[in-house]
């Protein structure tokens, strides 16, 4: 099997896979212990939690704090409920964590459009009475990177808040400057599933959302995993040391695909883009039967969290495309644990399953 599919979830860093070990003891030893518990053992969970609190917030701008929750889905929830703001506004292709929420809150709210590449434009108006815009870092299904500098200033210039949801580009890209509230996921950048975090810029004061003991700065109740924070901040530290390798490898990794899948024709923005996603659409093309034929690969015909649902995406909607050329449309992700010589294998395996279908 040839793993195509970074942008779902990445594989577990063998790092963090140490770094949980001693989190995940049996009762030999006291690595199972209550981080909210007053004892030395619980005092010893307590600390590793801190640590990794301090390795993600080296990942994220100066001056916020971290407060770990279960996934960026529950971060993402928790910065719009508790940030208390009524009426939203949200890109057109933001993940259905933010518009299902955000639709929650506002029925009526406003969507910003995106172009052709899946841009949002940094001076899009922001309509007055708006209390937050949210508009991600990195595009899940097309890759696209936004302006969000800009569009955080853009949309302080008109009284808002800026939530950046930044799951696919923590650890491979620069932080979001400019933001007010970011979320990221452990398990999008090498960590292990069931964890992320919400950073809350200094002097802004959420409400929580979930009730009970007051644990996580009194904002996310519940008992912390050590093991899970300690995986999460070591795949965070480790992705701040090798962001520049993993970069350039990805790049390799780009340039090779597309030379094999010269003829498909590119979803998303050439130059504004992170290149570990790669979605092609091919006129004509049967998906699912693609998907059939080639079981032995792991790819995407879109995102992973709307798969099945026979609908064309919403994102691919949103740049243009037809349905006709959003279901011809195929997703590949890939990054550091990924061979050069397989991912050539999996393009002329495509490109060759394609060209069966007339194509």
């Amino acid at each position: 099997m040839i793993y195509l599919d970074y942008q779902a979830t990445t594989p577990l860093a063998p790092e963090a896979r140490e770094a949980m070990l001693p989190w995940l003891g049996g009762p030999e030893s006291m690595g199972f212990a209550n981080p909210h518990s007053p004892h030395r053992p619980g005092r010893a969970a307590a600390a590793i939690v801190e640590v990794a609190r301090d390795q993600v917030a080296a990942l994220l701008p100066p001056g916020g704090r971290v407060i770990f929750t279960s996934g960026a889905t529950e971060a993402i929830n928790l910065a719009l409920a508790g940030s208390g703001r009524k009426r939203l506004a949200v890109s057109a292709i933001e993940h259905a964590a933010v518009l299902d929420a955000t639709r929650a809150i506002d029925p009526a709210l406003s969507i910003l459009p995106v172009d052709g590449e899946g841009l949002v434009d940094p001076a899009v108006p922001i309509a007055a009475g708006t209390g937050l815009v949210a508009v991600m870092q990195v595009n899940n299904e097309i890759g696209t990177v936004q302006p969000v500098e800009a569009l955080a200033r853009n949309a302080h210039q008109a009284g808002a808040l800026f939530l950046c949801d930044a799951v696919q580009g923590a650890g491979k890209l620069l932080p979001p400057a400019g933001a007010d509230l970011i979320a990221v996921s452990a398990h999008k950048l090498y960590g292990p599933k069931g964890i992320g975090a919400l950073w809350v810029r200094d002097g802004l004061e959420l409400a929580p959302m979930i009730h009970g003991g007051g644990q996580e700065q009194g904002l996310r109740s519940g008992t912390l995993s050590p093991a899970l924070c300690a995986g999460f901040g070591a795949a965070t530290a480790l992705a701040a040391s090798r962001m520049e390798q993993d970069a350039a490898l990805v790049e390799t990794l780009w340039y090779a695909a597309r030379d094999v899948l010269r003829r498909w024709t590119l979803n998303g923005s050439a130059e504004h883009r992170w290149q570990g996603n790669l979605n092609l659409r091919l006129p004509g093309l049967d998906v699912a039967r693609l998907m059939s034929d080639l079981r032995n690969l792991a790819f995407s015909a879109g995102s992973a969290c709307a798969s099945g649902s026979g609908r064309p995406s919403h994102v691919l909607k949103a740049i243009g495309l037809s349905d006709y050329d959003a279901k011809a449309s195929i997703r590949l992700g890939f990054g550091r644990y990924s061979d050069l010589r397989e991912l050539k294998d999996a393009c002329e395996r495509i490109e060759a399953a394609a060209a069966a279908q007339g194509v």
